[in-house]
């Protein structure tokens, strides 16, 4: 049997039905290069996409990204414009501009403290990790960069597997000029557009998923 078919039949024994569709959105995942362009999300819809993108692990728990929906014709066709005229930026539902932010240790206190109000984190934790977080990004411009594209693409994968549980499709891309829709979307200068993300009802055209490589040839054991 193979073995996440055995994996699934092993979760399904021990009563455990959601993650077994959380793994099967995993397995499942393909990039979409086709949308419905009739396809549409609600509002809500995609506030629920973002707010499960957000479980994401950060650094710190700095939480420093940013997503922004690009969903309305006219804001579609001038993100289209600046991402090399793909046209899965307009086909699609929505179109994220998944942005991370140059990590601060500044804003630590703020993020912990709705974990101290709730009572399961010591009310001295936030302090020592503002201090440990500074001594580690403070002055550090190259590790603060490599913490917003980490966070996006945290971000980013939790979203596409989101989007590929509640049987969407999504297709992230690289190909667009960062500064053009830093300018144009008014990002700040803390702001990293690390990729976009179309995501919305896919077309039935699509390729089934690409095969992988072994594990043999990515996978050491020590």
């Amino acid at each position: 049997m193979p073995f996440m078919a055995c994996l699934a039949a092993r979760l399904i024994q021990k009563g455990s039905p959601m993650t077994h569709s959380m793994l099967a959105a995993i397995d499942d995942r393909r990039t979409t290069n086709m949308f419905d362009p009739a396809g549409h999300l609600t509002d809500a819809e995609i506030e629920k996409l973002v707010h499960l993108a957000t479980k994401a692990p950060t650094s710190f728990n700095l939480q420093n990204w940013r997503f922004i929906a690009v969903r309305t014709p006219e804001a579609k066709a001038r993100l289209r414009s600046m991402a090399w005229d793909q046209a899965k930026v307009t086909d699609a539902a929505v179109t994220f501009i998944i942005c991370g932010q140059l990590a601060d240790h500044r804003t630590i206190p703020a993020r912990l403290a709705p974990s101290v109000d709730a009572g399961f984190m010591p009310a001295e934790v936030p302090s020592g990790w503002e201090g440990a977080a500074g001594s580690l990004y403070d002055n550090q411009p190259q590790r603060q960069r490599d913490e917003a594209i980490r966070t996006a693409t945290f971000g980013a994968m939790t979203l596409i597997l989101a989007a590929q549980a509640m049987g969407l499709g999504s297709a992230p891309m690289i190909g667009f000029d960062a500064d053009a829709v830093a300018q144009g979307f008014g990002l700040s200068e803390t702001d990293i557009p690390a990729l976009l993300l179309a995501v919305g009802p896919a077309a039935p055209e699509n390729w089934p998923q690409k095969p992988r490589r072994p594990l043999s040839d990515v996978l050491d054991f020590v």
